[in-house]
Formats: C-alpha cells, sequence, structure tokens
C-alpha cells in the first residue's frame, strides 16, 4: 500500500517535465530578428514604390520609351520581390525550425505522460483489489490506515491531472502542426514565387534588349513590332479553347469569362483555364456517355454505342439530372455526360464536370452571380465557368498561392487534398504547369494590345 506515495513523485516529476518541454527557444536572436524585420519592412515599402512606378509608366501614351520604361519598372518589381520573398524564406525557415522542436517536446512529454497514465491506472487497480476490511488489518494503526487512504486519493487526483494535462498537450500538439503546416506551405509559396520572377525577369529583359535594339534605328521599327503583337493576340484569341463535352469557343472568350467570374470569386483567370483543359483532356481518355436507362444508371458509349454500365447513379444523380435537362430544355438521352471510370459512377456533365446532385447544390448561386433566371446550364461555358471557379474557391483557390491552388486542383478532381489517395497529386502537378503555360503563352501577349 505504501507504493502509492511513491506514484505521487512520479506524477510530480511529469508534470515538470511537461512545463520544461513547453519553454521554447528561438534561433535567432532578438537583434538578428529585429534587422531581419527591418530590412523585409524596407523592402516592401521599395516594393510598394516600385509597383506605383510600373502603374504610372503603364498609364502613359504608347511610344518606344513607355514600353521601356514599363519593362524596367516590372524587372525592379520582380526583383525586389525576391529579395523580400528571400528574407520571408529566413524568418519562416527559423519559425519552423522552432515549431518542429516544439512538436517533437510535445509530442515526447505526451508518449511520457502515456507510460505514467498506464503506470497510475496499474497501481490504482491493485489499489482495488483490496476491500476496506483487508485495508483496515493491514495497517498496525488507525493513523497508518488513513494515511494510506490520503495518498489513495492522491493517486486518484493525480490521475485526473494526468488526463487533463494530455488533453491539453495533444490540443497544442495539433494547433502546433496546423501552425507548422501553414508557415511550410508559405515557404513553398515563396520559393514557387521566387521561381516564377526570375522567370519574369528573364523574359522582360529579352523584351528590353529588343526594344532598345530598335531604339538605335527607327520608330517605323517599333511600330513592326507593334503591328506584330497585335497579329499574334489576335490569332491567340480566336484559337479554339476546347471545353468538355461541350462545343470548342474562341480563347478570347474563355478568357473573357475567366476574368468575369475571376472578379466575383477571386479564382485566377489562368487557374480556372488550366482547370478547364485538364477536364478537356480527361474527357479524351474517359470519352462522353449518354444515360439510356433512369432506373439501373445504365447507358451507351457516345461515339460508339456499346453498353456503358454505372453511367449515371440512379438515385443520387438521376433524378436532378432529368429536372436540370427538363429546366433548360434538353432531353436525357441525347446529352452527353462523362463517362465512368474504373470504379464508381460517371454522369458529370459539361465543362465543369459536376454530376447532377453538386450541380443543383451550386445552381442557386451561380444565378444570383450571373443575373440569370431558372436553371443554369451546366454545358453553356459561362454558367460551367461560373460554377467552377465557385467551388475552387470554396476549396482555397482564391488565396492565389501556389499551395492553395495545388490542393484545391487536387480536390477537384478527388475530393482530397494533393497525395492524400493515388494520382491526385499529379492531377494538381499537370493543372499547375497549364496555369503557368496559359498565363505565359496565351493572356501575357494579350495585355496592353
Amino acid at each position: 500500500m505504501r507504493r502509492v506515495m511513491a506514484i505521487s513523485f512520479v506524477l510530480a516529476g511529469i508534470v515538470f517535465m511537461w512545463q520544461t518541454a513547453h519553454a521554447q527557444s528561438n534561433n535567432l536572436t532578438p537583434a538578428q530578428r529585429a534587422q531581419l524585420e527591418q530590412e523585409l519592412a524596407q523592402v516592401e515599402a521599395e516594393q510598394k514604390q516600385a509597383e506605383a512606378d510600373l502603374t504610372s509608366a503603364q498609364n502613359e501614351s504608347a511610344s518606344l520609351s513607355r514600353d521601356i520604361k514599363v519593362l524596367d519598372a516590372k524587372i525592379k518589381a520582380a526583383q525586389l520581390d525576391i529579395k523580400a520573398k528571400t528574407l520571408l524564406i529566413q524568418s519562416l525557415g527559423n519559425d519552423i525550425s522552432i515549431k518542429q522542436g516544439h512538436i517533437n517536446d510535445l509530442e515526447n512529454s505526451i508518449q511520457k505522460g502515456k507510460e505514467t497514465l498506464s503506470q497510475i491506472l496499474r497501481k490504482t487497480n491493485e489499489l482495488d483489489q483490496y476491500s476496506l476490511p483487508e485495508v483496515i488489518l493491514s495497517q498496525s494503526t488507525v493513523a497508518g490506515f488513513f494515511q494510506d487512504l490520503d495518498s489513495f486519493q492522491s493517486v486518484q487526483q493525480g490521475l485526473k491531472d494526468t488526463m487533463d494535462q494530455l488533453r491539453a498537450d495533444e490540443a497544442s500538439t495539433t494547433v502546433e502542426k496546423q501552425t507548422l503546416t501553414t508557415r511550410q506551405n508559405s515557404e513553398i509559396d515563396a520559393r514557387y514565387t521566387i521561381q516564377q520572377e526570375q522567370k519574369n525577369i528573364q523574359a522582360d529583359e529579352s523584351q528590353k534588349t529588343e526594344l532598345l535594339a530598335i531604339s538605335k534605328g527607327n520608330e517605323t521599327s517599333y511600330t513592326k513590332l507593334i503591328a506584330e503583337k497585335s497579329a499574334k493576340a489576335a490569332q491567340i484569341r480566336a484559337a479554339l479553347f476546347s471545353l468538355r463535352d461541350a462545343a470548342a469557343i474562341p480563347f478570347g472568350d474563355a478568357y473573357k469569362y475567366a476574368q468575369l467570374v475571376s472578379q466575383k470569386t477571386g479564382v485566377k483567370p489562368a487557374f480556372l483555364l488550366a482547370i478547364m483543359t485538364q477536364e478537356s483532356n480527361l474527357g479524351k481518355n474517359v470519352g462522353s456517355c449518354y444515360l439510356t436507362n433512369t432506373l439501373t444508371g445504365d447507358g451507351v458509349n457516345a461515339d460508339t454505342g456499346a453498353l456503358i454500365a454505372s453511367v449515371m447513379n440512379p438515385k443520387r444523380d438521376v433524378p436532378p439530372f432529368l429536372q436540370i435537362l427538363q429546366a433548360i430544355g434538353g432531353d436525357y438521352s441525347k446529352q452527353v455526360v462523362s463517362c465512368p471510370q474504373s470504379i464508381g459512377w460517371g454522369g458529370a456533365m459539361g465543362p465543369a464536370q459536376f454530376i447532377a446532385s453538386t450541380w443543383m447544390l451550386f445552381k442557386d448561386r451561380v444565378a444570383a452571380a450571373l443575373g440569370i433566371n431558372g436553371m443554369p446550364d451546366p454545358w453553356n461555358p459561362v454558367h460551367a465557368f461560373m460554377a467552377s471557379a465557385m467551388y475552387l474557391s470554396d476549396l482555397g483557390a482564391s488565396a492565389q498561392t501556389y499551395t492553395a491552388e495545388r490542393n484545391a486542383a487536387c480536390k477537384y478532381y478527388s475530393g482530397r487534398p494533393c497525395g492524400a489517395i493515388r494520382g491526385n497529386a499529379a492531377y494538381g502537378n499537370s493543372v499547375i504547369v497549364l496555369a503557368d503555360n496559359i498565363q505565359r503563352d496565351m493572356i501575357d501577349p494579350l495585355q496592353g494590345i
């Protein structure tokens, strides 16, 4: 019975250890951190001035000197952004190291706390095996009995304190891990931005070299260059942009729709167009189907006529699908939807590839945003773009960072973050590459034309 006294000392030790684990150290001295913050504030102020200079230059009348001034301002702004992101990475790296150490300390204390808890429970169980008469008879004095009783109550209180501390540490660990993930994502975003800005500087320097060469010649060459850029922009606008299970539209229209929904959702046009491109590419592999049996959800391949099972979930999606088609005046047996993949159901509709039950969740929001009455049409590009952008915004893409957009793409494809299930990370990576290509090769050449 006297062994309960030793447990109290163990409890005291574990509480002390937890308190020690909660103390944090900082890899940067206060002076170093203050200097880093001062440098970052100075660079951010210079960035604002560079952006103001860029806006001022862009507002000037078109001329050779104006274009050179714009490129100079863009290059300077990009260089300052790289400098700011480099300082941010330095600060984040320090914070990440501290957070990781704190998490390790918490996890160690939790493990030791669980071991102590297990020991206390075993001792408590041993005490519970004795009846009250046995406990009394085992003591030579009444004082001894009450001393053991006090010790037993102390163990019970220690058990409660240990449980409370474990819960608190586990909650703290969850918060710390969430904070760590946020900071790690910020570091990844900063590094990605640096890579993009380096590409921008390289492209702008190339354009500047071309303009400086022209400035040594005459304005006729400049006029010719502007004409060539205008012709290229016209080609880009006229180029057909493929859509899943819908007719292709001119890229100029697709970009206009993407700009419209971007203003309402915060999702970048290039990213939205990349999602649409990726879905179109998937459609070429999976193919399109028609629903022919509303009771079973079976159908046929739209190209070959071959029988296809599980084209649409008969309970979840067929009823709203019929409702949508009735509202927009379509024939369900002649309206293409996605074919099923290796597992699960098909039935996704139009460029946005929403299943019917999901479309019904967004229909009112889409209608309100576009100012239309009645049912939005999943095969209408504008309606599909708005629905897709709203969903992507809900998934976090409106943050417009690399990690936010990549995860939003993965969730759009599979409902899970990147890496959570096999194959979805490849989808997210592909969308990011497509977005960068669309921005550089198709959207950027349209600017200022």
